[in-house]
């Protein structure tokens, strides 16, 4: 194994390869050195595996009042107003820039075909098909690899940010990364003036979603340890339709198709939403939610069912192509018999504190995406609005990069573990790794108590400190390092969870179960 680490400098560190970070990076590209740096490979986010589309005010029949009141509904008082108007507003030329860059949205005899999705009062959501996220993906992801500005370090994971304190100096100030190249198994050094997190959220937390496996929560750890505040990470979205089959990972069924008319049923073909909300199946996702939990746990259910039988073969293979096929792959005829549904852990609406530039508390540092908290998701995103968000924060990072005076990076130390070994119990990561998935699916799921969440934090805090004995005393491993920063994500979801004494949005104690008359963010301040 090589001991030794060495220096490469850049502009700007992008960590996370989705599209807030690839929006930023070729926004800077024509001008700045960039580095994105991304644990997979470049194409292995969060964003592929978006299906239903972007929501934005496309249509003269729409307004940004209307976008504005319906995240608003479905924030549950919490949202930002500021920070919901700005991206609202600029909704129309981030979707006119992916057209731009060629992303070919799906078009019908009057334009580009909108759908409308679960919370919203009108048709807003432009969408490729079934599969926006895997076309916005890849026609970025070419451009950022034909880019000669934008250096793409694949199978490389961020280890810690190096900042001003961490190296001795006055002032606090991000300076740039240390990111361990797991091929070739040693640390590098990452020196840049600006240094971008846009590393996705942390659904990995929990036993099931709908998440890919990067999603381990690494930058906001990463944000926190730093000294960055962290807010409303108590807010996880679990998504109402993922596909429960045994040979069906993280297999999402969108909210389109509720959109254009799925309905939901018991296994006996009962329609249960009537019983739950005057919006039925196009109820916001934490209601749609706790009803399919509600109706699982009363009957003693696995599953239940989205039909759309009734739409036909024709409408489900035009609309729905992707979903038709996997499905079929499965054994399941989507257009003859109901498709088996469960909820599951699907978006972290709080995240590291920003500012409309997505700067954070450490000047140098900004947070991109779902690893960030801008104000606009509340107590519960809107469907299809995060990579409107993406796109309208990564323009605005950029916009405030570029207008900065140019910075000498200081002498950055080298990465040390000289006084480290191999680890030679690596099972004990893959052990703590599913125990803390499977109870934080039993104890902050959808529905908490103040005891479950109690139980939780004690086991985080006998995890970590097996972490903490492992971290010091071994070398950094990928598994190691997104073990450390999950369970510490996951302290940080459980704290909030505890702070927040009421039910509001995707947290519902039982405990606290009315609504305060103020909404408030669940701000979290490390110790300096």
């Amino acid at each position: 194994m090589a001991t030794h680490s060495y220096l490469r400098e850049f502009d700007v560190i992008v960590i996370g390869s989705g599209l807030a970070g690839m929006t930023l990076a070729l926004r800077l590209a024509d001008t700045h050195r960039v580095a994105m740096v991304t644990k997979r490979m470049l194409d292995d986010t969060a964003t592929n595996y978006a299906q239903g589309g972007i929501a934005a005010v496309l249509d003269d029949a729409d307004s940004i009042e209307s976008h504005i009141q319906d995240t608003f509904v479905a924030g549950a008082g919490l949202c930002d107003p500021v920070a919901t108007r700005f991206v609202v507003e600029h909704g129309r030329a981030a979707i006119d820039w992916l057209i731009e860059q060629g992303v070919p949205f799906t078009r019908d005899a009057e334009g580009y075909h909108l759908t409308r999705e679960g919370g919203h009062s009108t048709r807003r959501v432009i969408h490729v098909a079934d599969a926006t996220g895997a076309s916005v993906q890849h026609t970025l992801g070419a451009k950022v690899r034909a880019h000669p500005n934008i250096t793409v370090l694949e199978r490389h994971i961020a280890v810690d940010l190096i900042t001003g304190r961490k190296l001795g100096l006055k002032t606090q100030r991000c300076w740039g990364a240390y990111v361990l190249d797991i091929e070739r198994e040693h640390v590098v050094t990452l020196a840049a003036p600006n240094t971008v997190i846009a590393s996705g959220g942390a659904g990995k937390a929990y036993l099931f979603t709908s998440n890919p496996d990067t999603s381990t929560g690494d930058g906001i750890a990463m944000a926190w340890r730093a000294g960055c505040r962290v807010a409303n990470m108590e807010f996880i979205q679990f998504h109402p339709t993922c596909l429960y089959h045994p040979r069906a990972k993280s297999f999402l069924i969108t909210e389109a198709m509720r959109g254009e008319g799925g309905i939901l049923r018991l296994p006996d073909g009962t329609r249960f939403m009537t019983e739950h909300d005057p919006r039925l199946e196009l109820a916001p996702r934490d209601i749609v939610s706790r009803a399919i939990d509600y109706e699982m746990k009363k009957r003693g259910l696995d599953c239940v069912f989205l039909d759309m039988t009734h739409k036909g073969e024709a409408f489900l293979r035009e609309h729905f192509p992707n979903i038709y096929a996997r499905c079929l792959e499965l054994g399941i005829d989507i257009a003859k018999e109901p498709i088996p549904v469960v909820p599951a852990a699907h978006y972290t609406c709080g995240g590291i504190v920003v500012d409309l530039a997505a700067r954070t508390d450490i000047p140098g540092l900004y947070a991109l995406g779902e690893a960030s908290c801008t104000g606009l998701h509340g107590a519960n995103r809107l469907a299809s609005n995060s990579l409107l968000e993406c796109l309208v924060y990564g323009e605005a990072a950029a916009h405030d990069i570029r207008t900065q005076k140019p910075l000498k990076v200081p002498r950055l130390p080298r990465w040390d573990e000289s006084r480290v070994t191999d680890a030679d119990e690596e099972v004990v990561i893959s052990h703590n790794w599913d125990e803390l998935r499977r109870f934080m699916w039993d104890y902050v799921g959808i529905v908490r108590t103040t005891k479950r969440l109690e139980r939780a934090m004690h086991r985080i805090r006998l995890l970590e400190r097996e972490i903490d004995e492992f971290y010091a005393n071994f070398r950094v491993s990928n598994d190691l390092i997104e073990l450390r920063n999950l369970v510490l994500t996951a302290h940080l979801i459980v704290a909030c969870a505890l702070k927040r004494k009421e039910s509001r949005g995707l947290h519902f104690s039982r405990d606290y179960p009315n609504l305060l008359p103020k909404a408030r963010n669940t701000v979290l301040t490390p110790r300096r």
